[in-house]
């Protein structure tokens, strides 16, 4: 999954749980940001390139999003 995809899907969960979604890509180093849900953070590498399988899982966890909520 490229990180586009993965900020759209998180988008969608966000709004279906009705939390707060903020994407801020001032907020990180080169082609990184910060993804904000509800009160909780990760960091977002290059949204172009793929995310592997343990990146995306503990993206998962920092977000507190089941991947089967995706």
């Amino acid at each position: 999954m490229k990180g586009s995809e993965f900020l759209r899907k998180v988008k969608a969960v966000a709004r279906r749980n009705r939390l707060t979604y903020r994407w801020v890509p001032e907020r990180g180093s080169g082609s990184h940001g910060t993804l904000y849900v509800g009160n909780r953070f990760t960091v977002v590498k290059d949204l172009k390139k793929d995310l592997g399988p343990g990146l995306l899982s503990d993206m998962y966890k920092q977000l507190g999003i089941r991947k089967e909520d995706l």
